[in-house]
């Protein structure tokens, strides 16, 4: 059991940055999901008769639609909490890479689609869902996961840094300029 107990300690932040990636993810594709099958099929939920939706014959420009839209709500959720101890880079670099890689992770699931629609000639809602957002989504997912990342999210600032963020005056006397009230801490 000390051995479980062990390895748990040396991957517990990664396990923790999975949930958290995985949650975002969840909330993703609560927004891609009923907006793919909406636009194809013109039923957000897939519940009873189905008809054809606005972009039934496109179906993976609907696809680029719903995750477009997606992407901008895990782009907050994995900033703002799965890798909110990671150093900021810039809200430029970051917005523009966290989309360039979704936009990589989108053509694996479109790409599914995709073959499942023109190679296979599969036209059905459910034919779609499986390609596009279990098969394609899975396989995008683990591509975004490591990507953002790599490169996206990169360094770790240390987790008394992180919660600490305060900058020490530089003499006596600037206590008395910047005073918040608070009693300086002594180490």
């Amino acid at each position: 059991m000390k051995i479980v107990t062990t390895l748990y300690r040396q991957v517990e932040h990664l396990v923790h940055e999975v949930a958290k990636f995985g949650l975002v993810g969840l909330l993703g594709m609560v927004v891609d999901l009923p907006i793919y099958n909406w636009l194809v099929f013109d039923n957000p939920l897939v519940l009873g008769a189905s008809t054809n939706g606005m972009l039934h014959d496109k179906p993976v420009t609907a696809k680029f639609i719903s995750v477009t839209v997606a992407t901008i709500a895990t782009y907050l959720g994995n900033r703002h909490w799965t890798w909110r101890h990671r150093e900021r880079t810039g809200l430029h670099r970051e917005y523009v890479l966290f989309f360039v890689l979704n936009g990589i992770g989108l053509l694996i699931a479109a790409g599914c689609l995709g073959f499942s629609r023109y190679v296979l000639d599969q036209h059905s809602w459910l034919a779609d869902n499986i390609a596009a957002n279990f098969v394609g989504l899975g396989l995008g997912t683990l591509f975004r996961f490591w990507s953002y990342r790599k490169f996206v999210f990169r360094e770790e600032i240390a987790l008394d840094e992180a919660e600490h963020q305060v900058k020490a005056p530089d003499s006596p006397a600037a206590l008395d300029t910047d005073s918040t009230g608070d009693l300086p801490v002594i180490r």
